[in-house]
């Protein structure tokens, strides 16, 4: 398939910058792929749908406070800095993102803070708009950690932020109940939805939850430039399944179970480590897999979903799990029925 063919019209009026009050009460869109049918619930009516037995697979990455606000030194130009992921903890080397990236070269200081209490070296430019710092500290790294915590504030995305300041409630908002290994720059949005209230009903009603982790980067949102679909690479992600998750999983699966993947993530991060005999199996490293129709699911046979942009890879996953033309009649449905779209948006079940 071609990416022209994951284009449909989004109003902006239907791309929320803030959550709703409660959670679990946003609008929860049900799509019956073997009975081609579209149902408009309630996102905890979700209850509903599952069964004793029947597994969730979260992901428990935490967002951590990866956006830092520096200046450049001799000129004072106002350079963002993402902190993507930390290379090697004695030497505080991080790959990161710039921007605007044309302003930064090798060698190149950047502080943060009023009083500079951090500053940064550029030591090597990995892509066109990503870098190597090395952080000049000599403290202690847990001083360090909170430093970052200090000046680093949450790493909404581009298009709420565009819009509105940083609050300091979005430390919550942006972060699932169940969060717990930091390391994400973008919240697995799918789980947003999930209350504590309503994973304890899960949890009384015999639904098993499995948590792996993957940690969600930039990639998700870069915008994919090539119309031919196999020509598109996307940004490693690192991610964890450990044996506990495969034991849940996998009694699911011998059970004939439901096997639910919540979000693209955790989509992408099972599919990436299936065993020979169909089963889910341990994992510590990296993935970069994308997914996009047509595609034959081995593990999970059930998601949840965001509401996803029009041209994006995350889209295209859920495409290619409930079906291109299923999928899109689904999405004009939700434009019709004023749906709310993107981070902060609504969810949808596929069953």
């Amino acid at each position: 398939m071609k990416l022209s063919q994951f284009n449909y019209n989004l109003p902006s009026t239907l791309i929320p910058l803030e959550p709703r009050p409660n959670r679990d009460e946003c609008k929860l869109m049900v799509v019956d792929r073997k009975k081609q049918k579209i149902e408009h619930k309630v996102f905890k009516d979700i209850l509903k749908y599952f069964s004793e037995g029947d597994v969730l697979i979260l992901n428990n990455t935490r967002v951590f406070p990866a956006r830092l606000m520096g200046e450049k030194e001799k000129t004072g130009a106002m350079i963002t800095v993402f902190l993507l992921r930390e290379l090697n903890r004695e030497s505080l080397l991080w790959d990161v993102y710039v921007d605007p990236a044309r302003k930064i070269r090798i060698g190149n200081k950047l502080y943060f803070g009023e009083n500079d209490e951090l500053v940064a070296e550029v030591i090597d430019n990995t892509t066109s708009r990503g870098r190597t710092l090395r952080f000049l500290y000599d403290g202690p790294y847990e001083n360090f950690k909170a430093l970052i915590y200090k000046l680093g504030v949450t790493p909404l995305p581009d298009h709420i932020l565009a819009k509105r300041e940083v609050k300091p409630e979005d430390a919550e908002n942006y972060q699932t109940v169940f969060a717990q290994e930091e390391g994400a720059v973008m919240a697995p949005t799918a789980g947003l939805h999930f209350s504590k209230t309503l994973l304890k009903r899960m949890e009384i009603k015999g639904i098993d939850t499995a948590a792996i982790t993957v940690h969600c980067g930039l990639g998700n949102v870069r915008e994919i430039d090539v119309e031919d679909l196999t020509k598109h690479r996307v940004d490693s992600e690192e991610m964890y399944i450990t044996q506990e998750a495969c034991d849940i999983v996998n009694r699911g699966i011998d059970g004939k179970k439901k096997i639910c993947a919540v979000g693209t993530s955790v989509l992408k991060a099972v599919e990436s480590s299936v065993s020979f005999a169909g089963k889910l199996k341990p994992y510590a490293g990296w993935t970069n897999k994308f997914i996009f129709p047509p595609y034959d699911f081995t593990i999970p046979n059930c998601m949840i979903s965001n509401f996803h942009a029009p041209l994006s890879s995350l889209f295209m996953s859920v495409c290619a799990f409930g079906g291109y033309d299923l999928i899109m009649q689904a999405y004009k449905e939700a434009v019709d029925k004023k749906y709310r779209f993107l981070t902060f948006g609504d969810a949808m079940l596929i069953l």
